[in-house]
């Protein structure tokens, strides 16, 4: 790569060592364990970096990739060419309140912005306690969980555009719909959220994401890498108990296995490859449709090279 020494030098202008890595393994940075290595991954901690990022990555003419926690996603085998703009709870999730407002930069867990407005006697997040996402990469997919989803709580979003302008979006400029938002379409990243929230008993608050937590850890297989739920809900139908009653449970191309405890998740048993999940994504998909007569849709975000 003839412009990584000149780009290394430019990013060094405005950023910390601990702040990029070259070459980086994705299947260190992402929940699935699974990825070829990004040609740069850049950890911004400012809406001002991620202005400096963009335009810098426009000037070397670089394609550009955005992730959060990197918890919906699935990095292709050969990685991922150019930079990846990573928002970290590390680098970039601070979080305040303001009254019943919330303000929480895109890197913030989710989990912990759950906690954080709970301990606020705010409710409205309790849905969130445990999606392993950030709040950046909730907004970008309209996360939702039981009896909530983002859209219900987000006033507005200050996020960058690929030219480097701060802009705010708020109602129907988000584009809120079933795992959607425009930011899926408009390239901007997302920089920070501002929820509106109900006052509420903090033992109410708490008590109810403690059964939510207690639903998830019963029915979920959280101790192994996944990216989540696997497939879109198919109107009508629910994408765990179609795979399930077409006897997919423990389905297995090489490392990656359909979950025995909830057929709506692949996990990586070990090793897996990302063509092992797409393999598996296709053979599932095809059994599905043979026997119920429904086309199922991935819900995790498949990036990188092919």
């Amino acid at each position: 790569m003839d412009w990584e020494e000149s780009f290394k030098f430019r990013l060094t202008e405005f950023l910390r060592a601990e702040q990029f890595i070259f070459n980086a393994p994705m299947n260190e940075h992402t929940t699935f364990k699974i990825g070829g290595a990004a040609d740069v991954l850049i950890f911004p901690s400012s809406a001002d970096d991620v202005s400096k990022i963009f335009k810098l990555v426009d000037e070397f003419k670089l394609p550009c990739t955005i992730l959060g926690n990197g918890s919906n996603v699935l990095v292709r085998d050969k990685g991922i060419r150019g930079a990846v703009v990573k928002f970290t709870e590390k680098f970039f999730g601070d979080m305040r309140c303001d009254g019943q407002r919330l303000f929480a930069c895109a890197g913030a867990k989710l989990k912990d912005v759950s906690t954080f407005a709970a301990e606020n006697s705010l409710t409205g997040m309790e849905f969130a306690c445990g999606i392993p996402g950030s709040i950046g990469g909730a907004i970008f997919m309209n996360a939702g969980a039981y009896d909530g989803e983002m859209k219900n709580t987000v006033a507005s979003v200050k996020a960058v555009n690929r030219s480097g302008e701060l802009i705010e979006f708020t109602g129907a400029s988000l584009g809120l719909g079933y795992r959607h938002s425009n930011f899926q379409e408009n390239g901007c990243a997302i920089c920070e959220v501002e929820l509106i929230l109900q006052r509420g008993n903090v033992t109410d608050i708490k008590n109810k994401m403690a059964d939510f937590t207690e639903r998830r850890e019963s029915k979920q297989p959280l101790d192994m890498p996944s990216a989540g739920s696997t497939f879109k809900r198919p109107k009508g139908y629910f994408a765990g108990t179609l795979i399930d009653k077409t006897g997919l449970k423990g389905l297995r191309v090489g490392g990656a296995m359909v979950s025995e405890k909830h057929a709506g998740f692949v996990v990586n048993v070990g090793g897996a490859t990302a063509s092992d999940v797409l393999n598996l994504i296709e053979e599932v998909k095809r059994r599905v449709c043979e026997a119920h007569g429904v086309t199922l849709m991935p819900e995790v975000r498949i990036i990188g090279e092919e």
